[in-house]
């Protein structure tokens, strides 16, 4: 049995990414996999690379034979170097910066308006005023 190390699509159209997997070479592309050793997204910037490097290191001892794309990626996470005896092989993958956490500008004003007090005079004036009316009525009636 011939096997490979190849890429499992996963994703949308045109928002693909994929499995790094080991699988027989006469199975689908998408088909049955032996087993998943890594991921790759090429949408991100930089993209993301993550492989399993002691179970990649595993399968090439074994003759698991990389595809193309799978080799370029080895290379880049140093797994490559270190399978041909390479002993200074390192990785040169690039990694996305930690997002920089939200801090408060205290020299600002702020922006948000605090919550207005419901004015309960208005609501008092009017049954006042109402009152008002009332008892000047019955006055005007009585002259």
């Amino acid at each position: 049995m011939a096997v490979k190390i190849r890429l499992k699509r996963l994703g949308k159209i045109r928002a693909p990414y994929y499995r790094i997997v080991v699988a027989d070479s006469k199975t689908k592309r998408d088909g049955r996999v032996i087993e998943e050793i890594g991921k790759y997204h090429p949408t991100e910037e930089p993209s993301f690379i993550e492989i399993d490097s002691e179970r990649a290191q595993y399968w090439l001892s074994v003759g698991a034979q990389p595809t193309e794309q799978v080799a370029a990626l080895l290379k880049i996470t140093g797994d490559w170097g270190k399978f041909k005896g390479d002993k200074d092989a390192k990785s040169t993958l690039k990694v996305k910066e930690p997002k920089v956490p939200f801090e408060i500008d205290a020299s600002k004003k702020s922006v948000v308006k605090p919550k207005a007090e419901k004015k309960e005079t208005p609501a008092e004036e009017a049954p006042a005023a109402a009152d008002a009316e009332a008892a000047e009525a019955p006055a005007a009636d009585s002259e």
